[in-house]
């Protein structure tokens, strides 16, 4: 945890943080901190900072915030991918929090197993859970929007032409095509596709919409290391 996130409803009427749980735990048994120590805090969706802390025990710490710093700016980039595998969700979701991915859009596929969207990991709370763990590790406080889309002709006719609307759109797909291209200040659109990619069909219809296809190159990556070497470049 390298940065200690919290919601307003959590300060006192006074302003004064308390935190009595996993929170507490880690700044006890991986920090060491004691009365008089300073921790980084972020107001979730807020601003960042550092909290002193009051008082702490193994019940509850109680810190005093001082937030004067603005969150990290945002990859000017919007995710688009075809539902994965539930333990594969998880990394992802932490993994576009930790990149500062400005929206995510899970979208279907032919290659998306039924069952993918029964799973629990889509319940708004743990898609929440999950970017709160990546924007502790990265120290940001603003979640990223998350949506759903479980059809995939209404989503690339009707909502991605405005998405990629004045942006560079880029589709990642095994294959003999031109390389992706490495680090861009332009806002990005990247679209990456399910295990085993995209069929025809929906390739020539992301095409049809704005996308470029591109490729990482002869290897067949699993879809979280795709996602997560695609950003780098674009980083």
């Amino acid at each position: 945890m390298n940065l200690l996130l919290f919601s307003r409803s959590e300060l006192g009427s006074d302003g004064l943080l308390s935190v009595d749980d996993g929170r507490l735990q880690h700044l006890l048994e991986v920090h060491g901190k004691e009365v008089g120590d300073t921790v980084r805090i972020g107001e979730i969706n807020g601003r960042m900072g550092h909290g002193k802390v009051l008082s702490i025990n193994t019940e509850v710490a109680v810190l005093e915030p001082t937030l004067d710093q603005l969150p990290p700016a945002k990859l000017p980039l919007i995710l688009v991918l075809a539902l994965p595998r539930p333990k594969m969700l998880r990394r992802i979701l932490r993994a576009v929090a930790e990149f500062g991915v400005a929206e995510l859009h899970l979208i279907n596929s032919l290659r998306v197993e039924k069952s993918f969207w029964q799973t629990p990991v889509l319940d708004p709370d743990t898609i929440r859970e999950y970017l709160l763990q990546g924007l502790e590790q990265s120290r940001d406080t603003v979640l990223p929007p998350v949506s759903c889309h479980r059809r995939f002709k209404p989503f690339v006719e009707d909502l991605l032409p405005d998405l990629v609307r004045g942006r560079q759109s880029l589709l990642a797909h095994p294959g003999n095509y031109p390389p992706c291209p490495r680090s861009t200040d332009s806002g990005t659109l990247l679209v990456v596709g399910p295990e085993g990619g995209f069929i025809p069909y929906e390739v020539a219809k992301l095409e049809a919409a704005g996308c470029k296809t591109v490729s990482l190159g002869p290897r067949i990556l699993r879809v979280e290391n795709a996602v997560t070497s695609l950003l780098g470049r674009l980083l």
